[in-house]
């Protein structure tokens, strides 16, 4: 039986490290100078580096196989195309006439060879593996010759200089097929390795062929594909190497991919477990079969970028940082979910051996597996191209038990993802499998089916194909790999919308660099009008970009882009006062966008929508936050709602809902007219343009109604008994004409004001609930100068809460309930509390 990689040896002084350079590192004569100046500035005593073939040559070498096989005229020009490549590239290396012509002397007998063996292939029309793997190998025996002959050439000008010598891996390297692809045989590998590397007296740079390797019968094959990072792993085994990098395009290993997730980092560091999964599951490291070696030496392995050489890269090796428990967010696209299910399979031996006996026939390869502790049904997860094949498999191999009816089922979903979090350090510790799941269903993601093993180092979800950007994101952030991103659409930036928008530009920086919360807002709309940006809006000047770049309002184009798939959250701002904004709300939470709103319309309106838009956020666990709806920035509702979820029962509730019926009040004192009080905070903008929108008492019996519902109550608008203080027959007009004819009710007002006084009392306008009476009543009442309603400022709210826990002295909130920036600072609450919600730490 042929050695493990891992039977102990003594060390061979001086130490090798190993390197390993393929892909865009071999791309053209300036790749290769890039390469050569890393390699010559290293100081390791003895260099073993590894070159695959330069970038494309492969495919180009695969490609003219192929072409034989369809005795394709083009096999002549492609040929050419290679050969024109490898010259123009050695020409532009070498200096040395004679080692240039030397080199493709050799390339050109190769070059003859291919032509010979796909002349015979075009006869037969089919290639062998043999075939195939011979072509194949080429690629690599033209760069490693290339790249040592130019070592040479720049290690010469030198003062110090380096022996370089070029070794052809398939002298070095044997293997042996098996089941599971190239077997290394490693007694005869490290027979060679001491002859032909192991050498005490030798302190240059060897390189070596990656990809290829002989068999024991001296015949060429390859390693398969990312077999020239299996040969860098062989390598540094053989020569018990210090350390093994393997050079890419990336800085090393991310913990996402940048392309689906921008926020992706670098991983400093992660085991080779983690890299193995992390690898098996799509991530650019290295194929987990090739770590195989290395990991058995415990040789660490370096991810370094050769067009970046001070970035540090990743290191893979036998430990992990304990201080990031989870490392990476990965995923597998492509994939179909095949489900067996039926009463048949519950506690019958073996169906899971015959279920993957089938697959197994089919060469079906088993990605992800999932069962239930009741063995009701099996669900496992196969690349979508094999999908069909997977299911005739299994439908051949169950066909007794489905004609039976012992299987009820066999079905395959199409179009899905899998998406993996990875760390060694999520073992032991609770709730990782509960956020990670939470965290998918917080972005609106369905889970299909779900897997982690008991090593506790993988979770894996199934969702569907075109939630999975969606998906990677909602999970990298809400496991602190990166911020958690809300994309925010704004409507209304008129007066609370602009003065949101103005405190966010404040602290939006603030907000991601402490707290890793990136609010992005990318659509801002009006009445009519909408700003799409492809990019975060800059906040501090917004204004001009929305003046030039704006266009027709388009509800479904903004709410598509809003809901951007490659954004894991999404919510709408609502600031306007619009029936037909707050008409959106249950669409927009069942399309999976969260809303924050100080808009009143949807919490007041009729209860038909007002149950549809609650039906909708509870359906699919969207938040809808209207904590500003009364009170501003009070905390009226939050209030109500926690003594209700904790168990109080709400008795009644009445205060003051309107700051500016509340400062109407405050300084109607009888020195001046009503109506001349009402002008001057009309035009100081303490009440809305039109003074009856306030005066009418319809916005307090909104309030009410929002309240009485939080508490229970069924109440519509027309449910409110109302006083209007619009005197009746100014209802229509203009707020001009309005005002123009409010004086000729001064002595009314003036007289309630003079009764009130001989009481002793304050006129105030309250709103009460009473829930045991099932009454909601506005009206302007005369109340006790002792009263908690007397003796407030001039625009304050105050709320006063009765309940079976505050029977004998009520609960009150008290503040300024109204102006632009306490609203917006409201909303603004709201929105970091929707944050909180998904996942943010503030």
């Amino acid at each position: 039986m042929a050695q493990r990689p891992d039977t102990p040896r003594a060390k061979v002084e001086p130490h090798y490290e190993v390197h390993k350079f393929g892909g865009t590192s071999m791309g053209d004569a300036s790749c290769f100078a890039r390469v050569a100046d890393i390699l010559l500035a290293d100081g390791a005593p003895r260099l073993a580096v590894v070159v695959s073939a330069m970038s494309k040559t492969t495919d180009a070498l695969l490609g003219l196989v192929a072409a034989a096989e369809q005795s394709a005229g083009d096999v002549p020009d492609r040929l050419a195309a290679i050969d024109q490549r490898y010259r123009a590239t050695t020409k532009a290396l070498l200096k040395d006439a004679a080692a240039a012509e030397d080199l493709l002397r050799v390339f050109a007998a190769d070059l003859a060879d291919i032509r010979d063996v796909c002349h015979a292939v075009s006869l037969v029309r089919q290639a062998g593996e043999r075939s195939r793997d011979l072509v194949a190998g080429y690629g690599e025996l033209w760069s490693s010759r290339l790249l040592a002959a130019y070592l040479r050439e720049r290690a010469a000008a030198t003062p110090k200089g380096r022996e370089i010598r070029w070794l052809d891996a398939r002298r070095l390297i044997v293997v042996e097929r098996g089941d599971l692809g190239p077997v290394v045989q490693w007694d005869e590998s490290r027979a060679r390795a001491r002859d032909l590397l192991l050498d005490p007296g030798f302190g240059g740079i060897v390189v070596i062929t990656g990809f290829i390797a002989s068999e024991r019968s001296g015949l060429s094959t390859t390693l398969g594909r990312n077999g020239s990072d299996f040969s860098a792993s062989i390598v540094g085994a053989l020569v018990d190497a210090a350390k093994i990098t393997i050079w890419t395009d990336v800085d090393g290993v991310m913990s996402a991919d940048p392309n689906r997730v921008p926020e992706a980092a670098i991983i400093s560091s992660l085991s080779y477990n983690e890299a193995m999964e992390l690898a098996y599951f799509g991530a650019k490291v290295i194929h987990p079969q090739t770590m195989s070696p290395a990991v058995q030496r415990q040789i660490p392995i370096w991810i370094r970028n050769t067009f970046n050489t001070a970035a540090p890269g990743s290191l893979i090796g036998p430990g992990t940082d304990p201080a990031m428990p989870i490392k990476g967010v990965t995923s597998v696209d492509d994939v179909a979910l095949l489900n067996i299910e039926g009463s048949g399979m519950i506690g019958v031996p073996g169906t899971a051996h015959r279920l993957f006996g089938a697959l197994r026939e089919a060469a079906v390869s088993v990605i992800l597996i999932s069962q239930g502790s009741s063995e009701h049904s099996i669900c496992v997860a196969v690349p979508g191209r094999m999908a069909a094949a997977a299911e005739q498999a299994v439908r051949r191999a169950f066909a007794v038990e489905l004609e039976q009816g012992q299987i009820q089922s066999i079905a395959v979903q199409d179009s899905c993802s899998i998406i993996a979090v990875v760390g060694d350090g999520m073992a032991g510790i609770p709730g990782v499998a509960g956020k990670f799941l939470g965290t998918l269903g917080g972005a609106g993601i369905n889970v299909r089916a779900i897997a982690q093993g008991s090593s506790e180092r993988n979770i894996s979800a199934v969702v569907a194909r075109a939630d999975s950007v969606r998906a990677l994101r909602a999970v990298h952030s809400g496991f602190y790999l990166s911020a958690v991103t809300l994309s925010v659409g704004l409507v209304g930036p008129g007066n609370v919308g602009g003065v949101l928008l103005a405190q966010m530009a404040e602290q939006v920086p603030r907000l991601r660099r402490e707290a890793g919360l990136d609010l992005r807002v990318r659509a801002i709309a009006t009445s009519s009008r909408m700003w799409l940006a492809d990019q975060p809006i800059d906040l501090t000047n917004w204004q001009p970009g929305f003046a030039t770049a704006s266009e027709p309002l388009d509800w479904d184009r903004f709410t598509r882009h809003v809901h951007a798939d490659h954004l894991p959250h999404a919510v709408v701002v609502d600031c306007s006062a619009s029936d037909a904004v707050a008409a959106r709300y249950a669409d927009w939470l069942s399309a999976g966008v969260h809303v924050v709103t100080p808009n009143k319309k949807a919490s007041s309106g009729p209860l038909a929508v007002y149950d549809a838009v609650h039906a909708a956020r509870r359906r699919h666990n969207t938040r809808f936050l209207y904590e500003t709806t009364v009170g501003a920035a009070l905390p009226v509702i939050g209030t109500l709602r926690d003594l209700r979820e904790t168990g109080d029962e709400i008795h009644s509730i009445e205060g003051i809902f309107s700051g500016t019926l509340a400062y109407l009040f405050n300084v109607f004192d009888g020195s001046k007219p009503f109506s001349g009080i009402v002008r001057e905070a009309r035009d100081a903008g303490y009440t809305e343009p039109d003074p009856r929108d306030d005066l009418s008492g319809t916005d307090v019996a909104r309030k009410l109604i929002i309240l009485g519902r939080e508490m229970g109550m069924r109440l519509e608008l027309a449910d409110v008994q109302v006083e209007s203080l619009v005197p009746a027959g100014l209802e229509g007009g203009t707020p001009d004409e309005f005002l123009a004819a409010l004086p000729a009710s001064d002595e009314a007002m003036r007289a309630r004001l003079a009764a009130a006084r001989d009481a002793g009392q304050v006129l105030r306008y309250v709103g009460r609930l009473d829930r045991r009476a099932g009454t909601a009543t506005v009206r302007l009442e005369s109340l006790p100068r002792s009263h908690p309603f007397a003796g407030i400022n001039l625009t304050d709210n105050i709320v006063r809460y009765v309940s079976a826990r505050y029977s004998q002295n009520p609960l009150v909130v008290q503040g300024p309930g109204a102006g632009r920036d306490v609203t917006a600072a409201g909303v603004f609450a709201d929105l970091l509390r929707l944050a909180t919600y998904l996942g943010a730490t503030l």
